[in-house]
Parts: C-alpha cells; sequence; structure tokens
C-alpha cells in the first residue's frame, strides 16, 4: 500500500535540501512534491521506502512529519 509522508519545515531552504537528498538517493522526481511557499516535502513511497524517506526527512529537522494512506 502507498502513502504519502509529507515533512514541515522551518524554512523553504530546510525543505528544498531535503528534497535534493531524496532526489539523489534515488527517489523519482515525480513522487517527490516540494512546495516551498509552505516549506513542505510530500513523498509518495510503499511501506517498503518508508524508513528511508522518513530518515532523509527527519535528517533536516522537520517541525513534524505526517502521513497518509492512499
Amino acid at each position: 500500500m502507498a502513502k504519502t509522508l509529507t515533512g514541515k519545515y522551518g524554512s523553504s531552504e530546510a525543505a528544498r535540501n531535503a528534497h535534493e537528498d531524496l532526489i539523489d538517493i534515488g527517489f523519482p522526481s515525480e513522487k517527490v512534491y516540494l512546495d516551498r511557499d509552505k516549506a513542505e516535502v510530500k513523498v509518495i513511497t510503499s511501506m517498503d521506502g518508508e524508513r528511508e524517506v522518513r530518515e532523509v526527512l527527519g535528517r533536516h529537522q522537520p517541525s513534524e512529519i505526517t502521513e497518509h494512506s492512499l
């Protein structure tokens, strides 16, 4: 089952860095969304990739990580 994980950050720069890290480790760009205005990164992932996504999002000190099942 796929889910969306959203990392909320204190700055658009932190969100951009998280976005770039996810792309750099191989997540498809069509599954990773950056909202600069809200300083959020949304990632569509499977259960298999969830741990890695949470780790990358967490490296950039989000104020919150939420999840929604698809």
